[in-house]
């Protein structure tokens, strides 16, 4: 993949809503050249058309479903043939399932972790060849979650805890090649994150939240500072600091209590 005639580009999935759009927008208007990866054909599109009419290059659309099996190898193979390599990934797919985890659906528990999880990993050992030679950059989308016990969304709360320590341990890893590896952590963000959890979103107004903007700005301003993690909000880096000293026998029930109440309402 170090053809000069192919495209070096800024790999973004779940870029059809929430963080992910808000990421295409500003690595577009920072001039990186885009792929955008989501399910949704007619939200890409219309991002893609966008960012085109902004000035910036048409960004090429994958529509894929990145919780297949296949979907890595179906990715790469699409960017093969627009003649395209990855400098920079942004895994910002995921979604979050509240709910016991003996009342949830086991499949789609699983499908979290396969979009949360196995698919991250995928795509970041499957283009880190070519992140390396670019000596470019990954930003893998966590949330404050990783840091606190998850009951009432034990599965979501894994999966982001996953992140940070594969990141984390990849940032350390990868030093000497020149890529920097960034967690992105941020807390409550207006998105639809919250409904596609079966969170009662009528609760956010009462909680400190971020917009989407602001989340995806932190993110990519530590990504081009190559930092390692970064968790977004003073309220966030306020709960994070102080979850060493919180005993897990007093923490446990108050999450499964506040995480009950956010299910709800």
């Amino acid at each position: 993949m170090t053809d000069p005639h192919f495209r070096r580009l800024t790999l973004i999935t779940g870029a059809s809503s929430g963080i992910g759009t808000e990421l295409a927008r500003i690595c577009a208007a920072k001039g990186h050249d885009l792929a955008l990866v989501a399910r949704s054909s007619d939200a890409l599109h219309a991002l893609s058309d966008e960012i085109a009419a902004a000035g910036a290059p048409r960004p090429l659309v994958i529509v894929l479903d990145l919780a297949g099996r296949d979907a890595g190898e179906e990715l790469e193979t699409a960017l093969a043939q627009a003649r395209a390599s990855v400098s920079i990934l942004i895994n910002n797919a995921g979604f979050g399932l509240a709910g016991p985890a003996r009342a949830l659906n086991a499949r789609e528990q699983v499908e979290m972790i396969d979009l949360n999880v196995r698919s991250l990993s995928d795509l970041t050992l499957r283009f880190l060849p070519q992140i390396i030679a670019a000596r470019g950059r990954i930003m893998n989308v966590a949330s404050v979650a990783a840091f606190l016990p998850g009951p009432g969304m034990a599965t979501y709360y894994a999966t982001k805890s996953f992140v940070v320590s594969f990141s984390e341990s990849l940032w350390q890893e990868l030093r000497a090649t020149g890529v920097t590896v960034t967690a992105l952590c941020p807390g409550l963000t207006t998105t639809g994150f919250q409904a596609r959890a079966g969170l009662d979103t009528a609760l956010l107004k009462n909680m400190p939240t971020q917009s989407a903007r602001d989340v995806a700005m932190s993110g990519y301003e530590a990504m081009m500072a190559g930092r390692r993690r970064i968790v977004t909000g003073a309220f966030n880096k306020l709960t994070v600091a102080l979850m060493p000293f919180m005993p897990r026998a007093l923490l446990l029930p108050l999450l499964g209590y506040l995480q009950a109440k956010r299910r709800d309402g």
